[in-house]
């Protein structure tokens, strides 16, 4: 696990000196603490490429060796790598059976041998996670791929004369000249979805790799592909009962664990006391002969608080726990959280993870998760509620326009029960589309209240693009399933890889901690998609052949409890210790004279908050963060440390 930057040119003026590798390197150094590597090869007669290579280490496999820059025998093909491939193992012996030599006991020189004996269609055999770039001197051309899943990050930017990519967006801007203009359709996609997607970045002329794509940069042009979907148009609808699945379920699930193990450092687990991460501590324990370390916060606030449930996991398996109870002090996180997330991030789930990540960095330098298991095995609640509203679609059009038409008159403040609140809603869409419904539900300002926030000027600016249009695509790629099943592939190609990964990895890597999702093994991945919705879901519950399949580790009260979200109490903070700060930002000239906010709407969200009339309070935290990032990356340059004041 570590980070990675770097570029190659080809007109001269476009070089990178070794100063500016070293401050792209540096820029990162907290994704690597152990170490860091350079390599830079200046344009000469018989090289029309330069290349530069950076490289911060967090050492987890083969500590005392494996240092990259990494090259081949001959050093005509090297590798910067972030991540880590779990089969290296496996993948080995065939390498060194066809001739070639390895000096190092790391996964990284496996990818190296792989790339000079398969082609670009290494990637295909690597199970893991990961971002890289391969400079293949004989082609003068570089290679560059990432994960399945999407869980290691990857910005780059393409000019005339120049390619240059990084880990995180900050690495890139230490750049000599590099402009920083903001991209205005990417400010409404941020405030509609609370992320950017990809291959969209905020910054004009900077890009993100998508997930599962492998490029190939030669002669100054980049050829994108994708190289792997996962097969929901390939399911099984023979076997529809639980335990048609069970046995392969888990023992995929105790593979993936078990390559997960494989570690150099100390590693533990992360546990809130919910089925997923539960579920993968157990099947941890089972294969360990010590106790596994986990780790779980709480809060004061007790709808926050989830630390009883994650006691009674630790004390039926067994494992060594930790857990502390924290009080957000969001006035001294916000900076360093907008400073590490290098784009405005709306999600609050953000800083409690940032929280649980410094506390097991305290003891373990690897932590094992539950992400991915709502997904895979329809966990939200919001698939049940998609599923029922599947069946109120059966009504005339006229009648559901009715309903949806009467819930709208229907009063709504946040003195209401949310139960209510989400009836509404839920009514309110009924006139609605499938696709359309669903975007509504799950969007932070839907089209209608988009057009009210922002000027004029920025809505005409950025008409072009739709700022949902990755979940209008992303709908039409598995038309053969069930609308629940292609709901939950959707999260699985947009909300998982740019929300959920972004956050852990961010939150994770800046105290230098490698998360491991077993869920996100790409075996699991293909065979929860191949199931049918039957065995995952009814109109009561989600994860059925989850909860069933690893009974034996899951308490009973944690088997049917309800689905508690990972956040903080921001509604009530910025109607406390907050307040003023939203006056003094939100509210203040610098804020309203950019030309992106309309001033009268912003006024009427915070007073609407305030006062409690209304809880406005995620809407408000993502035009914090949008203010504050402008501020800290637009303003000026971005500092080299984190900040501690906005």
């Amino acid at each position: 696990m570590c980070g990675i930057t770097g570029s190659v040119w080809w007109h001269s003026e476009k070089a990178i000196d070794v100063s500016a590798l070293k401050r792209m390197t540096d820029a990162i150094s907290h994704r690597g603490p152990d170490a860091d590597g350079q390599l830079h090869r200046p344009q000469a007669t018989d090289r029309p490429t330069g290349v530069a290579l950076g490289h911060r280490r967090l050492s987890i496999i083969d500590v005392a060796g494996s240092a990259q820059p990494m090259g081949n025998e001959d050093g005509s093909v090297q590798i910067v790598f972030n991540g880590e491939i779990y089969n290296y193992r496996e993948l080995r012996d065939p390498l060194v059976q066809a001739g070639h030599q390895f000096r190092t006991d790391g996964d990284t020189e496996v990818i190296v041998h792989l790339y000079e004996e398969h082609g670009l269609e290494f990637v295909d055999h690597l199970r893991g996670m990961f971002a890289l770039a391969i400079w293949d001197a004989r082609q003068q051309r570089l290679v560059i791929a990432r994960d399945r899943m999407g869980q290691k990050p990857f910005f780059y930017r393409l000019e005339e004369g120049r390619f240059s990519f990084a880990s995180e967006l900050k690495s890139l801007l230490q750049i000599p000249g590099v402009p920083r203009q903001l991209d205005h359709a990417s400010v409404l996609q941020f405030l509609t979805l609370q992320y950017v997607p990809a291959p969209f970045s905020m910054l004009q002329g900077f890009q993100r790799l998508p997930p599962a794509t492998i490029g190939v940069l030669q002669n100054g042009r980049l050829d994108v592909r994708r190289y792997w979907t996962p097969p929901y148009d390939d399911w099984d609808s023979s076997r529809t009962s639980i335990a048609d699945w069970k046995e392969e379920l888990r023992h995929e699930l105790t593979e993936a664990v078990r390559l997960r193990l494989r570690s150099d450092v100390p590693l533990g687990a992360f546990l809130s006391g919910g089925i997923d991460s539960t579920v993968i501590t157990g099947l941890m324990q089972e294969q360990l002969d010590r106790p596994v370390q986990t780790f779980s916060i709480g809060f004061p606030v007790k709808a926050f608080d989830e630390r009883h449930y994650a006691r009674q996991a630790s004390e039926m398996l067994g494992t060594d726990h930790r857990e502390a109870v924290v009080e957000p002090d969001a006035l001294s996180i916000l900076p360093e959280l907008v400073w590490h997330y290098d784009e405005p991030f709306g999600d609050s789930s953000a800083i409690p993870t940032m929280y649980l990540s410094r506390m097991a960095r305290e003891h373990v330098t690897v932590a094992l998760t539950g992400d991915a298991g709502d997904e895979l095995f329809c966990g939200y609640d919001r698939y049940r509620a998609v599923r029922m509203m599947q069946r109120m679609a059966r009504m005339p059009k006229w009648a559901r326009r009715l309903t949806a038409s009467a819930a709208a008159k229907l009063p709504a403040s946040v003195r209401q029960k949310s139960v209510l609140r989400r009836g509404k809603r839920f009514l309110e869409s009924l006139a609605m589309d499938s696709e359309e419904r669903y975007l509504n539900w799950v969007t932070i300002f839907n089209r209608h209240r988009l057009q009210q926030l922002v000027t004029p000027e920025l809505w005409r600016e950025a008409a072009d693009r739709n700022p949902a249009q990755c979940i209008f695509d992303a709908y039409t790629m598995f038309p053969q399933r069930d609308f629940v099943t292609r709901t939950t592939a959707v999260d699985v190609e947009t909300y998982l890889p740019f929300d959920l990964l972004t956050k852990v990895d961010i939150a994770s890597m800046s105290v230098g901690l490698e998360c491991r999702s077993p869920f996100l093994d790409h075996k699991v991945v293909e065979l929860a998609a191949r199931m049918p919705l039957e065995v995952k879901q009814s109109m009561q519950q989600g994860k059925l052949v989850l909860t069933e399949t690893c009974r034996d580790l899951i308490p009973p009260d944690i088997q049917t409890r309800k689905k508690m979200g990972f956040g903080v109490p921001i509604d009530h903070w910025f109607r406390a210790e907050l307040k003023p700060l939203l006056h003094d930002i939100l509210l203040s000239p610098r804020c309203l004279d950019r030309g992106l906010l309309n001033a009268d709407e912003v006024r009427l969200l915070v007073e609407q908050h305030t006062s409690a009339q209304f809880d406005h309070a995620y809407r408000l935290w993502h035009l914090l963060v949008l203010e504050v990032w402008q501020r800290m990356y637009l303003d000026a340059p971005p500092p080299l440390s984190a900040p501690t004041t906005v």
